[in-house]
């Protein structure tokens, strides 16, 4: 949930910018002066102290990266900052990339002040990247929630409310990888068995068949093969596996029936039994 001052304060700035943003691509100013308007972003829209939180003094190996965010000694964000009329490139990236990979920092922002672009780093062999977001700071309407949510993520109460690792999570989740995976796991294409099986009345279709024809079919082929396809698989297929590690847990009447202890035997049962019993 986004503070109402936070949702105030995009309604009172982010128009201010866009037009300052404007004026400055019209005259087409350089990366110096890109990085001053950048500055004062991260102050009046993202809600940052311009003194205590941002800073253009962090080395690394030898040189300087454009800006940084840091909150108690820790550095929140490493910014690669590009002239406003230049066009962000997967070199650029690389750059901002290996910024952090170096300085043991995940998340990086590349931004030329119109179109920003939030990304984690995979500290994996070798370094990997997820882009988290990117927007176009120029079209935000202020008051649309999802254009204040990717705003949010860069903000300094977001940091504190973890917004960033959300909705990093999210992206992770909710993708064409992840979704075709899951459809062609084995626990799906159980259910999508049963569910022909009863369509059909009573026809058995196996599930390798039922595997084909999404793959070849239905799915696209990115979402099958590739990279990212091959590791939303093995997320999935780590999921189940350690689902079934899990031991079964009781039920609560199950562990409600072991608890009860047995009835003592009735007055009744005892009464009959001295009355039957011979003389």
């Amino acid at each position: 949930m986004i503070p109402k001052r936070v949702s105030d304060r995009f309604t009172r700035t982010v128009g201010k910018y866009q037009l300052i943003l404007k004026n400055a691509k019209d005259r087409d100013v350089n990366e110096a002066n890109t990085v001053f308007i950048i500055r004062d972003m991260l102050a009046e829209v993202f809600g940052y102290d311009e003194h205590l939180d941002i800073t253009s003094e962090f080395a690394i190996k030898g040189t300087y990266c454009d800006l940084a965010i840091k909150l108690d000694s820790s550095v929140e964000f490493l910014i690669e900052v590009k002239a406003i009329g230049l066009n962000l490139k997967d070199s650029h990236l690389r750059q901002a990339v290996d910024y952090g990979a170096r300085n043991g920092v995940p998340w990086i922002i590349l931004t030329n002040g119109m179109v920003w672009e939030v990304h984690k780093i995979r500290f994996e062999q070798p370094i990997t990247y997820d882009l988290v977001c990117s927007f176009d700071f120029s079209v935000l309407d202020p008051k649309n929630p999802e254009h204040q949510e990717r705003l949010f993520i860069i903000c300094k109460e977001g940091l504190v409310k973890a917004a960033r690792e959300e909705y990093h999570e999210r992206v992770l989740t909710l993708n064409r990888f992840i979704l075709g995976s899951l459809i062609l796991s084995d626990e799906v294409l159980g259910v999508i068995r049963r569910e022909l099986r009863k369509l059909s009345d009573g026809v058995l279709v196996e599930p390798e068949d039922i595997s084909r024809v999404l793959s070849n079919e239905v799915l696209k082929r990115d979402v099958v093969e590739g990279e990212e396809a091959a590791k939303a698989q093995a997320r999935v297929k780590r999921f189940y596996c350690k689902s079934a590690r899990k031991p079964r847990q009781k039920s609560t009447t199950d562990a409600c029936q072991e608890a009860k202890p047995e009835a003592p035997p009735s007055q009744n049962k005892q009464s009959s039994d001295e009355t039957t019993r011979p003389q």
